[in-house]
């Protein structure tokens, strides 16, 4: 199957908004109870933020001339600990029927040439440790562990 991305479009912003909506509890750790309401609110406080900045690139993958994923890149958010200019992938998402026929890669790819088109130094993503379809993708495209972030559930303060 061939997978085709290109820059979004206005009348992509729906695709984008609604396939963002059905992954969005997805992409939340296992280790963060969080309802489906909550997971969509921040999607929208995303989808916002990175509307608002001239930096964000929004590519869109197509497979058979059907919209089948899409992906958030910011190019003006600088590494939180270096402030090293870099590339980032805010957010990225394939239709359910679309995953494993390469859309998720030809999508990372894009971003990758858009940093580099920008020169910029890195590219940079954070994933779930338990989403090991996406990480094995990552891995297979180059990405290495930088940090990790770990948590663990404290409860109230009268729980303690």
């Amino acid at each position: 199957m061939s997978v085709n991305v290109r820059l979004a479009r206005g009348e992509d912003q729906a695709f984008i908004e609604a396939l963002g909506l059905q992954t969005a509890l997805e992409t939340v750790s296992p280790a963060r109870a969080v309802s489906k309401h909550d997971a969509d609110q921040a999607l929208r406080r995303l989808l916002a933020f990175c509307r608002d900045r001239a930096g964000t690139v929004f590519l869109v993958a197509e497979t058979g001339g059907q919209r089948s994923g899409f992906l958030i890149l910011l190019t003006d958010v600088p590494d939180d600990v270096t402030h090293i200019p870099q590339a980032f992938v805010a957010y990225l998402a394939v239709r359910s029927e679309d995953r494993g026929h390469g859309v998720g890669r030809a999508l990372i790819q894009a971003a990758i040439a858009e940093g580099r088109r920008r020169n910029l130094p890195h590219i940079s993503l954070m994933v779930s440790a338990n989403n090991v379809t996406a990480r094995a993708l990552y891995e297979s495209e180059h990405f290495m562990h930088d940090r990790i972030l770990m948590c663990r559930p404290i409860g109230s303060a009268e729980a303690s």
